[in-house]
């Protein structure tokens, strides 16, 4: 019998699904899910890429027109035959010496009683809105601490990537509470409790120069300021994690650990998923990791897509099921479709455990 179990439904969520932000504007992706319960529905909070509709002669590309919390969307429509347009390969264009993306990505909501079927909200919930934010926001995570409910996700702008910080209390309002990593640092994941006094989190510097982007941890004592940082795991160099690793959905508190599912990227460009239990009271402690991926892309939808062969987590919800502490794992497929595959919390552990 598998460990996993992919819903039959797969995708649950595609950008024909999904209304665009703006007029002019069109979805290419809507995936990468962040996940929580929250008055009997699972909510998700997609990450939804978009770009111009064409227009035959013309170039024209997304943006935001920042002005505090009134931004809105815009669009940069230029002749293909304008001297002072400068096209950058496929991810945009430079413009009177400002740089422009081809794709602006913002998130959305969805909802479900059943966490299978979802209806997606009209309007974007979270969009950029400050410089750091100007050329998009990107996946997204959700922890409950208490009965707040904290959302950090990437912001993208002319100074790289950088991990913002949000909290709702409703998911009708949120309030943004400003950068917690400065560039270049993502894949922030926040445990959902402190640990001796401290509130934990994996985040992913961006490596140049020497070594390869790895996960580290960092603690703080008030979730937005962080210190004590170390490297807590670099990649194994197996043809799974040649290339880089970084942290997936929040970890999940268990009686042998805490359990994070995280993300690699291999050979080929090859995205997976595996398995990290840390020590309950020392989480900067690895307890035991998977020697094999928990999820590789194997079905038509995790392989050919906007940017196949990835398979990607940030959100992950736990039931009751039979008895059974079950994990509703959600993800972005190819860069392209939000997905669900199932798995025993006992599984999961055993899987990190070997």
């Amino acid at each position: 019998m598998s460990l996993i179990t992919r819903c039959k439904e797969n995708p649950l969520i595609r950008p024909a699904d999904i209304l665009p932000s703006a007029e002019g504007y069109q979805v290419l992706g809507s995936f990468n899910p962040a996940a929580t319960e929250f008055e009997g529905e699972i909510i998700l909070l997609l990450r939804v890429a978009e770009n111009c509709i064409r227009e035959e002669g013309y170039v024209s590309v997304p943006y935001y027109h920042i002005d505090g919390p009134e931004s809105h969307p815009a669009i940069l429509r230029l002749r293909e035959n304008d001297p002072e347009m400068e096209l950058k390969d496929t991810r945009g264009v430079l413009y009177r010496g400002v740089d422009y993306l081809s794709t602006m990505s913002h998130l959305r909501l969805a909802r479900s009683r059943d966490g299978i079927h979802f209806k997606v909200d009209d309007k974007p919930f979270i969009y950029p809105t400050r410089e750091s934010e100007a050329f998009g926001v990107e996946d997204a995570r959700i922890t409950k601490i208490k009965d707040r409910y904290w959302i950090n996700y990437t912001g993208v702008s002319k100074d790289g990537f950088c991990t913002m910080l949000a909290v709702t209390d409703d998911f009708v309002h949120v309030e943004k509470k400003g950068i917690i990593f400065p560039p270049m640092n993502k894949d922030v994941a926040l445990f959902n409790e402190p640990c001796g006094g401290y509130y934990y989190c994996l985040h992913r510097p961006n490596n140049q120069g020497f070594g390869k982007s790895s996960i580290w941890i960092g603690r703080s004592p008030d979730l937005l300021y962080w210190g004590d940082h170390k490297c807590l795991l670099r990649p194994d160099d197996s043809v799974w994690e040649r290339e880089k690793i970084g942290g997936g959905a929040p970890p999940y508190k268990t009686e042998e650990g805490w359990l994070t599912i995280y993300h690699s990227k291999g050979e080929n460009q090859r995205y997976t998923l595996n398995t990290l239990l840390l020590d309950l009271e020392h989480p900067d402690k690895i307890i035991a990791k998977g020697s094999t991926p928990l999820l590789e892309p194997e079905e038509i939808y995790e392989t050919d897509g906007f940017f196949g062969n990835v398979v990607f987590t940030n959100g992950m919800v736990v039931r009751e099921e039979e008895g059974e502490q079950v994990a509703w794992i959600y993800y972005g497929a190819s860069d392209d479709t939000a997905c669900l595959f199932k798995a025993n919390i006992s599984d999961l552990i055993a899987h990190a455990r070997g």
